[in-house]
């Protein structure tokens, strides 16, 4: 008989240790502690039987014992020795020396995590959608002493927000686009890699006072370093010098896309040699073009290259009521040119060359014949079905047709718009077709007009039958054209009866319709459970959708 185990030393109290013991193995602080797990990735754990009691919070020990590997740990216990050093200082009132010491301070780099945590490009892509909100999220914040954010900080949030915005609309990697009440959400496809994140409105922020704010700013610490690498890579694979604009501040915000594209433009000049400061030659015509785009549109293929030409050759002007950054990034993203109200604009108001200027107001005063005047939807309307969709509907003053989300699948969902509906019509009427030649018939010959005869007796008399009830039901031959046919008349005409019946009745009807499938039948309990919350889950999707339909019908009956 072998020897008794010793009590901890197998199962789970070997496995897992609470947090205050691993706090004690590290001899750090619970804030550094806090830290060094968000920096390493690190989370706690649930394990079936919670040895210390059910509310403790529980981590790995092969966890912890990696950790005390960490480069890190003696950078932390080091920078408390010497803060340690300046209170001294300032206890003794030895101000200028507290200064020094303040001024000296030692730092630390995040270099070596990005590495270890992301060591193939392409994994640092597919995280990136939660770097790139948080590091848009506190671009937009103010810089608080209150609750700890510096405005360096925020500073260098919105400069690499920017740079990454910058080589989207170089390399037209953006997709979709889509306003809600949080911000606004942007799908961009970078390297084969599907990349979403949100901006929050151009508003002021308010700051609640629930939210740790110093996790937030450890997650942002990691987010900067890791999109310092992935500009760099970006950059780099275009050939470009990174960062674009130096280490120097931002000084205007509204223009800093433009001045980012301007310095990643290094043939700027040479594309177009009369250019003069003010964006304007010496005619006086605008000179705001997107940057070469013949050369640019030769080195794009697939949806890159389609969505460059949506907005090519049309010049847009932004009123200083709408979101100046967003649309900036949209319209250049898309192959267009942009100016604003206000400092940095290529030309004025009062060029000539502009096509669409943007309003946001209930109606314009002195408008201009030659352009047309839109609300900021349809730039994003026409970003996501990527064709120029008639202005009428988008006109100031006018209410706007709804604002549909790219993100959602209509087909997945069984429901389509009537408006997602009428754009597919639209764009397939403006898009030349391929197989527009195949329906054309040769010359000499005639296509096939008027009803195919019927394959045998028994179809025509079926097909009569189905006439007759129609007949019956009060349908007219004008409803079944409307309908789509006599199969979905027949359809309505029998919804309308169920809909007539008790609801007992119903049930009934509906159980002898359903066949008796053998396979339900043979299942396991465990199956059947699942199987059922499948059919139960369809269901609702499918009553969902029905109620959709008959509220569009109500809307318009109203109408």
């Amino acid at each position: 008989m072998g020897a008794k185990d010793k009590r901890g030393k197998k199962g789970n109290a070997a496995v897992y240790t609470t947090r205050n013991q691993a706090v004690r193995m590290l001899q750090v602080r619970l804030p550094e502690f806090r830290r060094l797990c968000i920096l390493k990735g690190i989370h706690p754990r649930e394990p079936k039987k919670k040895k210390h009691g059910q509310n403790k919070t529980y981590y790995h020990v092969k966890d912890i014992k990696w950790l005390l590997h960490e480069p890190l740990l003696a950078k932390f216990r080091d920078i408390k020795a010497y803060d340690k050093k300046i209170v001294k200082a300032k206890a003794k009132k030895t101000y200028e020396l507290a200064k020094k010491l303040l001024d000296r301070r030692p730092g630390y780099t995040l270099d070596h995590i990005v590495k270890e945590r992301y060591p193939a490009f392409i994994d640092a892509l597919r995280d990136l959608d939660d770097p790139l909100t948080m590091v848009n999220l506190f671009a937009v914040l103010p810089g608080e002493t209150k609750h700890g954010i510096d405005s360096k900080v925020v500073q260098k949030s919105k400069q690499l927000a920017l740079e990454f915005q910058a080589y989207v609309v170089r390399s037209h990697a953006l997709r979709k686009v889509f306003a809600s009440v949080k911000g606004l959400y942007y799908q961009a496809e970078v390297m084969g890699q599907t990349v979403t994140w949100l901006i929050p409105h151009e508003r002021s922020q308010t700051m609640p006072d629930d939210v740790d704010y110093k996790v937030m700013l450890t997650f942002l610490e990691f987010y900067q370093t890791m999109l310092e690498f992935i500009n760099f890579k970006l950059y780099h694979d275009l050939g470009l010098k990174y960062p674009p604009l130096g280490e120097g501040k931002i000084q205007n915000l509204a223009n800093a896309l433009p001045e980012i594209m301007d310095a990643m433009s290094g043939a700027r000049t040479l594309a177009y040699p009369n250019e003069k400061p003010d964006g304007r030659d010496g005619e006086g015509a605008s000179t705001a073009q997107a940057n070469d785009p013949e050369q640019e549109g030769n080195e794009l293929d697939g949806d890159a290259k389609e969505c460059a030409n949506v907005f090519k050759g049309l010049v847009f002007f932004v009123g200083r009521e709408n979101p100046l950054e967003a649309l900036v990034f949209l319209v250049k993203a898309f192959g267009g040119a942009v100016g604003w109200d206000g400092e940095g604009s290529p030309f004025t108001v009062d060029c000539p060359d502009i096509t669409h200027q943007v309003v946001d107001r209930p109606k314009v005063v002195d408008p201009i014949a030659s352009r047309e005047y839109i609300q900021p939807q349809w730039v994003l309307d026409c970003v996501n079905n990527r064709f120029l969709i008639p202005t009428t509907d988008y006109e100031p003053g006018k209410k706007p047709p709804p604002h549909l989300s790219p993100f959602v699948d209509n087909e997945a969902e069984g429901y389509t718009p009537e408006y997602a509906e009428m754009l597919k019509q639209l764009k397939a009427a403006t898009t030349p077709s391929e197989h527009r030649a195949e329906e054309i018939p040769e010359e000499g010959t005639m296509p096939e007009l008027g009803p195919r005869p019927a394959a045998s007796k028994a179809e025509l008399e079926e097909e009569y039958l189905r006439e007759v009830e129609l007949e019956a039901a009060g349908v007219t031959h004008s409803d079944v054209l409307k309908r789509g046919g006599i199969e979905k008349a027949l359809e309505a005409v029998q919804q309308k009866k169920l809909q007539k019946m008790p609801q007992n009745k119903r049930k009934a009807a509906a159980a002898e319709d359903k066949p008796v499938d053998l396979t339900e039948i043979m299942m396991s309990r465990k199956s059947q459970r699942l199987y059922g919350a499948i059919q139960k889950g369809k269901r609702a999707k499918e009553a969902k959708v029905e109620g959709l339909k008959q509220k569009r019908e109500k809307l318009r009956g109203q109408k």
